[in-house]
């Protein structure tokens, strides 16, 4: 569980900000939408290699620009 103390002089609307960052970069919500269906694992390691393909692309376009 997420604690987030509120500071001295701090809004709450600064401290709510700064749960649901803390809370985003958990990737909580991620883990819960994966966890609604079953993904097998071929279907996931492809989805990886897709993914890391296109991100060797990406940084080597950075590159050459």
């Amino acid at each position: 569980m997420l604690k987030i103390e509120v500071k001295p002089g701090e809004s709450i609307e600064r401290a709510l900000k700064r749960y649901k960052r803390k809370y985003r970069n958990t990737k909580r919500l991620d883990e819960i939408r994966d966890r609604q269906e079953y993904t097998k694992k071929s279907v996931e390691r492809r989805k990886t290699v897709k993914k890391a393909a296109y991100r060797q692309k990406y940084l080597l376009d950075q590159e050459n620009i």
